[in-house]
């Protein structure tokens, strides 16, 4: 085993990332009464923000959430999804039931960087993914320069 090997990237802003989202889940179901109101505690759908050449592309992950429960608004540079997942009420007279996902209202704002177009933003959502398409403004892509070699400039200098 090489010396290169033994050793694993580390990167703390990923694990402080890591840490503040159990923080957030431990927080949003402490500090509430009753049983109900513990899994209606606020929670933030995950989402993946992937950068293309053309645009940015994020994917949230709203499970349970009905399409009508889903809002997107973009303003002042900031896209926001706002929404809610509701409470499945069913009781159950015997046995032990536990519930684990939070229910209630949710709230996601991505700043937007000044290269992206915010008039043509477009989401489409399938089986529990909003996928929200936000292209880039045409001067903000990159483009090749194709360099040419000036045979003038070449024999002045020899």
């Amino acid at each position: 085993m090489s010396l290169i090997t033994r050793f694993e990237r580390w990167d703390p802003f990923e694990e402080m990332s890591t840490l503040r989202q159990r923080m957030d889940r431990l927080m949003a179901r402490m500090g509430t009464e009753g049983e109900e109101q513990l899994f209606q505690a606020k929670w933030a759908p995950t989402a993946d923000v992937i950068e293309t050449r053309d645009a940015i592309i994020i994917k949230a992950e709203l499970p349970g959430v009905s399409e009508k429960d889903i809002s997107v608004e973009v303003e002042n540079g900031v896209l926001t999804l706002k929404g809610e997942r509701n409470f499945e009420k069913e009781t159950e007279e015997k046995g032990y039931r536990r519930t684990e996902r939070a229910y209630g209202n949710f709230v996601r704002a991505f700043t937007l960087p000044p290269n992206v177009n915010s008039e043509k933003i477009t989401a489409s959502y399938n089986n529990g993914l909003l996928e929200l398409h936000v292209p880039k403004k045409e001067e903000a892509r990159p483009r090749t320069i194709k360099v040419e070699v000036n045979k003038k400039l070449t024999a002045a200098a020899a």
